[in-house]
Order: C-alpha cells, then structure tokens, then sequence
C-alpha cells in the first residue's frame, strides 16, 4: 500500500511545510510543527449543494445501554455503554485501569476483544486468573500496528472492545514515533470512525502526564465521546472514577471503588469511605454534604489552626482549593471578628476527595472555627452552603437531595442557608437556618 503523504501543521498558525522545523517557518513559534496527513484534492468540485434536513423532522431513537456488569462503572458511564461510543479512560500508572476494564469484559456475553499493546496475552491471562475471572468468551490481541488493528475488529466485529492503550498504537501512514502527537490523534479519529460505522464500542485507555492530564493532544478528549478519569491514592484501597465528559450522560458522575485480592468492587456506600471514625468529637472535624454528579456525599472537612512560628503564616489546603481557602480566611476576619493573620491554617478532605464546588464554603468555615476555638462539632450535625465576600450565606444546588442522603445516615442536625430550607419536615432531621457567617459561628457556640 503507498505510504500517504504527510504534513506538518502549526498548531499556532495553522501553516504547513513539508518538513520538521524546530521553529515555525511562519509565525516562529517555537515546537509548534506536529506531523499530519496530508489530504490532496480530486479536483472535482460538486455542482450540486449537500441536502439538508430539518431539525424537527429528526426523530431520535431510544439509547439502548449495555450494561458491563458492573455498577459503579456504568454510573459514570450514564448508565452503561452505548453502541458506537468511544470511552477514553485515564489514570495514574498502576491505579487499576486495565483490571477494571477486563473485569468489565469478563461480565459480557457479547463478542468482546481486549487489545493490549504494552502486555503480551500471556500476562493478560495470568490477570484474568489472578482475579478469578470467567474470561472464557473475551480475545486477546497483542498488537499496537493501528491497520492490523481495524483489521481485527473488521473480522471479529465486537460489540465491545478495548484499546490498551492508545499511546501505543502506531499507523504506518505516518512516520513519527509511537505515543506522538500526529500518532495518537490518527489512532483515535481512525478508531472513532470504525466505532460509528460499526456501532462497536471502544475503550481506550491513555496515560496521564505529571499534571493529572491525559498525555497526548488535546484533541483527543474532543474526538471521544466520555472521558473518565481514574483518581485514587495508590497507596489507599479506594478508588474514584469520574466522568469529565460525557455525550451520553451527567457530567462529574463518580463511581467508587475499592481495590481487594479479586479486583475492584463497587462501594455500594461511599460516604461511609469519606467520615472518619472519631471515638468522640474533636475540634476543626466538621461534615460536608456535598454533590457528585447526581450522588449526594458526605465528606468530613478537617481543618487545624495553630499559632505562625513564621512571619508569614502559612495556608495549606487538601482536596480543596488553595485561593478560596484565603478568601474564607478574609471574610471570617471582615464579618465574624476571627482573626487569622497570626495562625498558620491547614484544610483536607478526608479520604482524597476533590472539592471544587462552593457549597463547601461554610463547612470549612465551621471546621476553621472549631479548631481557632478548641470547640469541637457536636456529632451528627454537617453543614453546606457558598459564602459570599460580603458574609452572606448563599444556597446550595439540590439541597433537598441532600438533606435526605444525611437523614438516612443518622445525622440529627444540618446547619444551612436560608433558602435551602426544606418545605416539609425531614423525618429525624433539624435544620437550623443561617443568611450570614457571624450567624453560622454564634449558632455553632450555642450547639
């Protein structure tokens, strides 16, 4: 077959040359050349327009999910797999990866294929045995040349199969190495397009850089259709696998692990996971219920305070972001008279969780008091709302939801904003209303 001509294109400027530059020939952009097909043109230029079709006259079917079996993974998927979808899964080196993806094969009827570019079949096996695994009906692939590759997913035509991993496909179309950027955005936009031909769908596993990002160009989580990202402490049993992108589902979907001898299993209650077990109640521990995708949680927000040995104090913060924990500091200072420029403040989320939405502002504001103080939370009681510069308390996004996930828990007392306050009473749960932080610390004094 004749070798298809390439191109390097500027991904500044978009030019072109025909040859590797270190600096591009038209802007000087320097490490901006990446190789890629080169189409030429036909010459035949169509007389007729493309037809078009109404939105309104589109009638959409029904998506039939495939379930794999198991059910922490599709509720990050939405719900299970669809036919022709394209899953990009991306984690940290050793974090479980292809073992969740072979136990998802292992529970599928279906004709399925797991393709692994970095082990031989052999290791494969020796997985499958390892974990006890019913892998009877899954084939093996060792192959990381992209056409042999299409070649047997033309043949065997699976309903599901799996790429591990994409960095280590290769298309003799190019000549750049494998794991390049031209490589992996060919591999995936040639694998895409098989998926939507054929209605097969494909996972494909993808490294991850120093960052916590998936190695490679940027737009390879464009050509996918979801993106999970496997998150987790190494050397913690638990692991998380969340949804950044999804066509087919809700964002931010988490899915929770544990890691045992036989795999991973699903964690039916995860909350659980994420409250320490205290003998009694301690000072700067105080209970967040915060929202995962469409699964409630409830995080223990631990906070510590203690007097700067330094001239500068320090501001430490764990699964939390680092600005906002300054801002809260300011506002605790400006609207409720703590003042913490002589305290170095450390702030974590237990169990590794990632916080990135307001609603946890006051949780961490209660927490930082409770420490300042030497108060401890009484037990039972947890808190969410967003804090706004000017102390008000602002409401929290499906408070209801919730406010329930912490009554079936055996939590007596919610502490939050105004607005979130239920219309009907919660069975064994107060709320106790809150519009400003100076509110929120003299109702904790009180507790």
């Amino acid at each position: 077959m004749a070798r298809a001509k390439t191109a390097y294109v500027c991904s500044e400027c978009g030019a072109s040359a025909l040859q590797w530059f270190g600096a591009c020939p038209s802007c000087g952009a320097a490490g901006t050349l990446s190789e890629t097909i080169s189409e030429r043109g036909s010459g035949f230029r169509s007389k007729s327009a493309p037809e078009t079709v109404g939105l309104g006259d589109v009638q959409p079917k029904d998506l039939e999910r495939i379930p794999t079996g198991i059910g922490e993974l599709d509720r990050a998927l939405g719900g299970g797999l669809v036919a022709g979808q394209v899953a990009l899964l991306g984690g940290d080196p050793g974090i479980g990866k292809s073992t969740l993806l072979l136990q998802a094969l292992s529970t599928l009827s279906d004709p399925v294929l797991y393709v692994t570019g970095e082990e031989s079949v052999e290791q494969v096996a020796l997985r499958a045995r390892r974990l006890s695994l019913e892998a009877a009906g899954v084939r093996l692939l060792a192959e990381t040349q992209l056409e042999r590759v299409l070649g047997a997913l033309e043949a065997g035509r699976p309903r599901v199969a799996v790429i591990d991993s994409i960095q280590t496909l290769w298309s003799e179309a190019l000549q750049s190495a494998p794991g390049s950027v031209a490589q992996v955005r060919e591999c995936a936009a040639q694998l895409t397009r098989h998926a939507k031909r054929s209605g097969a769908a494909i996972f494909l596993v993808g490294h991850v850089t120093k960052e916590g990002a998936i190695a490679g160009p940027r737009v390879l989580e464009h050509i996918v259709d979801t993106v999970l990202y496997f998150e987790g402490d190494p050397n913690s049993a638990f692991r998380l696998v969340r949804a950044a992108k999804n066509r087919f589902g809700a964002v931010n979907e988490l899915g929770v692990f544990a890691m045992t001898e036989k795999g991973l299993r699903g964690v039916s209650n995860p909350s659980a996971l994420f409250l320490s077990q205290h003998p009694r109640a301690v000072p700067g521990s105080c209970v967040l219920a915060t929202l995962e995708g469409t699964r409630p949680l409830l995080v223990e927000i631990q906070a510590l305070v203690d007097p700067a040995h330094t001239p500068n104090a320090r501001r430490l913060s764990v699964g939390l972001e680092a600005n906002r924990l300054a801002m809260l500091l300011a506002v605790l200072h400006r609207h409720a008279g703590i003042p913490m420029w002589e305290q170095d403040v450390f702030v974590n989320a237990v169990g590794g969780m990632r916080i990135g939405e307001p609603a946890a502002d006051l949780a961490v504001c209660l927490a930082i008091v409770s420490s300042f103080s030497d108060r401890p939370i009484p037990a039972k009681v947890l808190a969410f709302g967003e804090i706004g510069l000017a102390g008000e308390v602002r409401p929290a996004a499906r408070g209801q939801e919730r406010l329930r996930e912490a009554a079936k828990l055996g939590f007596e007392k919610a502490i939050v904003p105004k607005a979130n306050l239920p219309k009907t009473k919660i069975a064994g749960l107060e709320t106790l209303a809150v519009e400003r932080i100076d509110q929120a610390v003299r109702l904790l004094r009180e507790l």
